[in-house]
């Protein structure tokens, strides 16, 4: 049966869909031996031969899905030219390779999904869902309570407005403030720029939840698999 080929490298664990697009455009992607560099071609993967890279694509692999409790320090790429360390070498005994759903900054640790299933990745990136992720985060200087309602309400970034976000103080005194902030939205270094924009630079910040799923005591550089039952609770 053909499917779309970004589709079928989804499928077989190679990235999220979006990725395979961008392998395809790049001109990454071979069946039978010719590049392709279109949008859209449709392929059988039992009748063709496409690789990636040079390296043959295997057959839909088993979907696995686990919690990452990512360190500081960690890239979330497959791999780094500048030779920091990558958060799938933290991935040991799965026997299967594991791209991560979205991204989590160097200077950021916490929660990260890390999965070989494409069409996941692609419904938990996709904004329709809005899928909910809550960060601690240790911002210098007491903040105060207006600070927080505007914030709450969404301020204005690089010219767009954020969307409404809860905001939860969990300690404060004249130097430092700790909060909880939860929001849906995935533009990269959100939370910084959100704070550093109302004059409260972060100093820490930590993911503890994703959707539903939350960290709770998983030890950092440690993962988990995800049952049938926690994936569910994404999407709750």
């Amino acid at each position: 049966m053909e499917e779309r080929l970004q589709k079928i490298l989804a499928q077989a664990g190679v990235c999220s869909r979006r990725a395979a697009e961008e392998l395809i455009r790049q001109g990454h992607v071979q069946v039978d031996g010719q590049t392709v560099s279109e949008m859209g071609i449709k392929v059988n993967p039992l009748a063709h031969k496409i690789t990636v890279k040079g390296i043959p694509l295997s057959s839909p692999e088993k979907k696995i899905t686990v919690l990452l409790n990512k360190p500081m320090g960690y890239v979330t790429t497959m791999n780094d030219p500048q030779g920091r360390p990558i958060v799938s070498s933290l991935i040991k005994g799965i026997g299967q390779r594991l791209f991560p759903v979205g991204r989590l900054d160097l200077d950021t640790e916490g929660a990260l999904l890390m999965t070989n299933d494409g069409e996941l990745a692609q419904k938990l990136l996709h904004p329709k869902f809005e899928i909910n992720k809550t960060y601690q985060v240790t911002i210098r200087g007491e903040i105060l309570p207006q600070t927080v309602q505007a914030l709450e309400r969404g301020i204005d970034l690089d010219g767009r407005r954020t969307w409404p976000s809860r905001i939860t103080i969990q300690d404060k005194s004249n130097k430092t403030s700790t909060l909880l902030i939860t929001i849906h939205e995935g533009r990269k270094r959100q939370v910084r720029l959100m704070f550093s924009a109302v004059g409260h630079p972060v100093l820490h910040l930590k993911r503890l939840a994703y959707g539903n799923l939350q960290l709770g005591n998983l030890a950092l550089g440690s993962f988990r698999l995800l049952s049938p039952r926690d994936l569910a609770r994404l999407f709750e």
